[in-house]
Parts: C-alpha cells; structure tokens; sequence
C-alpha cells in the first residue's frame, strides 16, 4: 500500500502563492490519476488538479488558471503550484492517488490559510 505525505502549506496572503507537494512511498508512474482535492468544514471535498501518467490534467472549475499541478514519476511525488490565491481557497488539501478499485489512497492533509 503507497502512502502519501504532503507538505507545503501555510499562511499566505490574498494574492500570494504557495507550492505544495506530495510524496510518495512507493512507485506511482502506472497509477493513473494522482493529484489535490481540498475541504473545508461542513462541505464535501472537492476536485483541486489531477494528474495523469503523462501530465494531462484536470482542474476544479474555481481554479480559472491560478494552479499549475505536476507529477512527477521518478520521484514518485506531485506538486500543486498555487498562484493568485484568494481567501475562498482557504482549506484543508489533500493528495491522492487513484486508479480503478483497487488503488485508492489519501494523504493526512496540509492546512492552507489565506488571509486578507
């Protein structure tokens, strides 16, 4: 079974970037979908960027261009590049790694803070 660290979140500033990442135990280059999903409390976690073995993505409708997500398969890890934040991205993201049924893995979660 993989398990997923993250790292990178914090407090920033509306307007202000922050880079996360998440690493991997093992092997990831044949899982097809890893990636961010993000919560806040009393809503359903919702879809950040998910990347596919060949770096193709997906992103959350909110996102209009602000995030950049990156797999990156030799280090078995995967970053989101958050720019332009805004305090509605306050939340609590998560790195996951799924493919089908039987792979289907979460992180512990990195809190972000955006303040005006």
């Amino acid at each position: 079974q993989v398990h997923l660290v993250e790292s990178g979140g914090g407090l920033v500033q509306s307007g202000g970037s922050l880079n996360l990442s998440c690493v991997a135990s093992g092997p990831i280059s044949t899982v097809y979908a890893v990636g961010w999903y993000r919560q806040v409390p009393g809503k359903q976690r919702e879809l950040v960027a998910v990347a596919n073995p060949r770096n193709s993505a997906n992103y959350g409708e909110f996102v209009k261009g602000r995030f950049t997500v990156y797999r990156d398969n030799e280090k078995n890890s995967v970053h989101l590049r958050m720019n332009r934040l805004e305090l509605e991205d306050t939340a609590v993201y998560y790195c996951r790694a799924q493919d089908g049924p039987n792979i289907d893995v979460w992180g512990q979660g990195t809190q972000v803070t955006v303040s005006s």
